[in-house]
């Protein structure tokens, strides 16, 4: 029997514009999409109106108040895990990420079930300079985090990940509900022992795309999370050299 039931994840927040064009895209695959509206305004919910009445494998949420990226996207996995699926194909709704690269994703996860399917992305010259050095300093404290190199890209949000150890995580820790989820969700993921396979692909960031990033306050989170998922590797010290050690 195929336990492989894997969606697709969009979380949205004011990208309606965009919204239509990646729903087409994504409908080739003929997987349930699960779209989560994080509070979006009313030209948004329009859009989100209009791709779902002409899409019945759409499933659509709303939180009724903006509640960040990782508020919609731990809303997405618990509603797919309960719906049956057993993977979850996160995507963002701006339009950067390569949708012809899915089918890899899925590929991989069907070979490697219990493990999460990472996008590494592959910047053109289009990326802002600072955004990159940024991911640098991430990947620099993910490493030391998780005492290895296996998450190539902590802060790609294309991501497949096995529903059941997810879910299970979000319910048992509190794991930040904005632009640091998609690193702490990670992090904490490979001190419980997942798997980590990442996948190339590239990723634009479009003339005129929406950014949701606020410099100062996201970058103090981001700050905040190495912080404490510091202190957390030190704490799990002991569980994490033995691991390592019996590989």
């Amino acid at each position: 029997m195929n336990t492989f039931r894997p969606c697709i994840l969009i979380p949205v927040y004011n990208h309606g514009s965009t919204l239509a064009t990646l729903i087409a895209q994504l409908s080739v695959y003929q997987l349930p999409i699960v779209l989560v509206d994080d509070g979006s305004d009313a030209a948004t919910q329009a859009h989100i109106a209009a791709v779902v009445a002409n899409n019945q494998s759409i499933t659509a949420l709303r939180l009724s108040a903006n509640g960040g990226k990782g508020a919609a996207v731990m809303h997405g996995l618990q509603t797919a895990w309960g719906m049956g699926c057993s993977h979850a194909l996160q995507i963002d709704a701006d339009g950067q990420h390569d949708c012809a690269d899915v089918p890899q994703f899925l590929t991989l996860g069907a070979a490697n079930p219990e493990a999460v399917i990472c996008g590494q992305p592959v910047f053109d010259a289009s990326v802002p300079k600072g955004r990159l050095y940024g991911r640098y300093i991430t990947h620099f404290w993910v490493w030391i985090e998780t005492l290895s190199f296996a998450i190539g890209d902590s802060m790609c949000g294309y991501r497949l990940y096995p529903l059941s150890s997810t879910c299970e995580l979000i319910q048992s820790v509190s794991i930040p509900r904005r632009m640091d989820f998609d690193t702490a969700i990670a992090v904490r993921l490979a001190w419980r022992g997942a798997a980590f396979v990442n996948v190339p692909t590239r990723v634009t960031y479009p003339v005129g795309g929406l950014s949701h990033f606020k410099m100062w306050a996201d970058n103090w989170r981001i700050t905040k999370m190495h912080t404490l998922l510091v202190i957390g590797m030190l704490l799990r010290l002991p569980i994490l050299l033995a691991r390592k050690l019996n590989r």
